[in-house]
């Protein structure tokens, strides 16, 4: 008689340990980064590294243990992988400061893993999307400052006025308007249409962009928002289903900030004793959003409509009160003169030299508008 009386594995067992082999190879990975990491600094950053290797071996245990109730045997740690050596060898070699900006683009990336997945313990994925944020605050004073220094350069007039989205959407909106109906309407002045054909195609072009950019930019931005009030959602669920878990997420935060450990579980548990201050900090602090500044959809669609026609209606002004060469000679300086002021505003914007920037502007749109006169004029030759 046989004795080989095993029922073979079925399908989706195998697919299923084959899915835990590589979570679980993940976690021991990433545990082992953050061990390494760890070798290259002092202190509290030192043993915040240490605790988020420590929740990254638990995470490995939950695989290990999946596997152990298929049935399977449980791999053995490996020698950790090329990426996570070098990573560890550039930050004891150069700085921690210098390798982790890649890891948290790398845990921003992997923040969502565990979402909705029945096989993960419940508090996982609050774990993976916490990291990130953790890995922001940790970086050195020194760094923050100058990376924060630079922001301001760069970004800070922008975002002053920025907060729904609409300086941006009619800044844009603008400068699409102007290049793309600048270009319409010498594509048709070089084909020799009459004043009258130009002037109804610069109308036509003005409307159906103005259009099209608004019904893009909001449901662009309705799409944004809505991502943001699902993850604000998610945060509020958490708040109420977990709250000790949260709790010691938002102390690791401030440890990671530099309050010691005692202050930052002081701070995090006066924080939680109201619902509403909770999930209005850990949104900001977790998520990096502002829960009163999420950007208004109507605001920037309307926006957009009103800037592209703005600019689309200056290369068509000319065309009102005349036609032939008068008009083509007044509207390639208005739109010369538009581009270069566009281009010297979004400079002013960007923390750039506004001359240098206007100049670029002028020259890409001249280009633009030049190339589609000549085949605008090529097509009415043609046509002739």
């Amino acid at each position: 008689m046989s004795t080989d009386t095993q029922t073979p594995v079925r399908t989706p067992d195998r697919r299923a340990a084959a899915r835990y082999r590589d979570l679980l190879a993940s976690e021991r990975g990433s545990a082992a980064l953050y061990r390494g990491l760890a070798d290259a600094a002092a202190g509290e950053r030192r043993e915040i590294l240490l605790e988020l290797a420590a929740v990254e071996e638990r995470h490995a245990r939950h695989w290990a243990d999946k596997l152990a109730a298929l049935g399977e045997r449980i791999p053995e740690p490996g020698r950790p992988g090329l990426r996570t050596r070098a990573l560890g060898w550039l930050a004891r070699r150069f700085s921690l400061d210098a390798v982790l900006p890649l890891v948290e683009r790398a845990e921003h990336a992997d923040a969502g893993l565990y979402e909705g997945d029945p096989d993960a313990a419940p508090e996982m994925a609050v774990d993976e999307r916490s990291h990130a944020r953790v890995l922001t605050q940790l970086r050195s004073p020194s760094a923050m400052a100058d990376e924060g220094a630079r922001g301001i350069l760069r970004r800070e007039r922008w975002h002053r006025s920025d907060r729904s989205g609409a300086l941006r959407a009619a800044v844009f909106g603008v400068n699409d308007g102007l290049v793309s109906n600048t270009a319409l309407v010498m594509g048709f002045a070089g084909s020799g249409a009459t004043g009258g054909t130009i002037l109804f195609a610069g109308l036509a072009g003005l409307l159906a962009g103005a259009f099209s950019m608004a019904a893009g930019e909001y449901i662009s931005m309705r799409g944004q928002r809505e991502a943001y009030e699902r993850e604000i959602d998610l945060e509020a669920a958490e708040l109420r289903d977990d709250p000790e878990a949260e709790a010691e997420e938002l102390a690791l935060i401030y440890r990671a900030k530099g309050l010691d450990a005692e202050e930052a579980e002081r701070v995090a548990a006066t924080i939680m004793k109201d619902r509403e201050a909770a999930l209005d900090t850990m949104a900001r602090e977790e998520l990096g959003l502002d829960p009163d500044e999420l950007g208004s959809p109507w605001s920037a669609a309307l926006s957009s409509l009103v800037s592209f026609a703005l600019g689309a209606v200056v290369v068509v002004l000319p065309y009102f009160f005349g036609a032939g060469a008068g008009a083509l000679v007044a509207a390639v300086l208005l739109a010369a003169g538009a581009l270069f002021t566009v281009g010297a505003v979004l400079g002013a914007l960007n923390g750039r030299a506004p001359l240098r920037s206007g100049a670029r502007q002028l020259l890409v749109g001249a280009l633009a508008a030049a190339a589609v006169f000549a085949i605008g004029h090529g097509l009415g030759t043609g046509a002739h």
